[in-house]
Parts: C-alpha cells; structure tokens; sequence
C-alpha cells in the first residue's frame, strides 16, 4: 500500500472511530420503558376479549422496547425490582405523575410509557410519550420531551403493531429530531 493511500485509509478509520463523520458517538440514555396502558371506553368487558386486548398489549409493548432500543439513543434499566410499585401504582394514566418516582429510583433519565384508547372496535388512538425524569414540568410531573398521537381503524395485531411503528419512527425517533443520548 502507498504511503498516500495509507495515510487515507488512517485517517479514515480514525474518523469513523471518533465520530467525525458528523453523528457524535454517545453512550445510551437509561430509560425506564414502561410501556402501553390500556384505557377502553367501549362497554365490551367479555373475558376473551380482555384477554386478546392483553395479548396484543404485550405484543407492542415488546415491539416498543425493540424498536426504541434499536435506536441506539436509549437502553432500558432494570423495572423488575419494582414489579409491586408498578401493579400498585397503574394505571399510570390515572395516577398524577407516580411513575417518575419509579423511573428516577430505577437510575433511569427517561421514561416511555403510552396509553392505547379504545373507542370502539374499530377506531382507536395510541399515544406515546418520553418524558425526561428530571426536568420538572408545571405540574411537579416529568417534563415530556417528546410526544405522538396515531388514531388507527381496525382492532388487530396488525393495526396495533403499526401504529406503533408509525410513532416510534416518525413522531419519537423522526428524522431531524435531536439525539436523546447526549
């Protein structure tokens, strides 16, 4: 290899190393990922429903934490130590802010947590949030830095899970939005 091409061949491998290709390489944020909550207006409340409405809150509430730890911004600290505050303490929806407690005991910077609105079998709205655990809104609250709202038609797996998609991509992590690991 010449003397020039070496050079080159240095001082880009340096580059990528150190970050200078323009994106600073940052340690993730801890986040405590709380996840979807479910807030059902419908008058529905048969067991098999219950549960197939369980089932697909597992499943994004898995695909969320998938998606926003592939980001690279953020990584998720341990909540199991505080399986019985959570039970206790949710809905987190109806509960005035107790999560940030959890969350800034857990070590965690951020937090995610979202709520699914089923208005009828057919229309539902999701809403994501990441809140930053030390900045204070008005309220005492965690303040939230970023938010999105998708309404969905259709009560699937499918619809549930790309909607979640939809906000993580372009709503939470969209493209221009500052990185939230630094």
């Amino acid at each position: 290899m010449s003397g020039a091409r070496f050079v080159f061949v240095l001082l880009l491998a340096s580059a990528t190393f150190f970050g200078v290709t323009g994106r600073s390489i940052a340690a993730p944020a801890p986040v405590a990922i709380f996840g979807f909550e479910l807030f059902d207006d419908t008058a529905d409340q048969r067991d098999s429903i219950r549960a197939e409405q369980a089932a697909r809150l597992k499943l994004i509430n898995a695909e969320l934490e998938r998606l926003v730890v592939e980001t690279g911004q953020l990584t998720p600290v341990d909540l199991a130590p505080f399986a019985a505050r959570i039970e206790e303490a949710s809905p987190f929806f109806k509960c005035n802010a107790c999560e940030n407690e959890i969350a800034a005991a857990a070590g965690a910077r951020f937090e995610v947590m979202g709520v699914v609105r089923k208005v009828s079998n057919l229309i539902l709205s999701i809403e994501l949030q990441v809140k930053e655990v030390d900045l204070k809104g008005v309220d005492g609250s965690a303040k939230a830095v970023r938010v999105g709202v998708v309404d969905i038609r259709g009560n699937t797996d499918e619809s549930w899970t790309r909607g979640v998609r939809y906000l993580v991509k372009n709503r939470i992590f969209a493209p221009g939005l500052p990185d939230l690991s630094q």
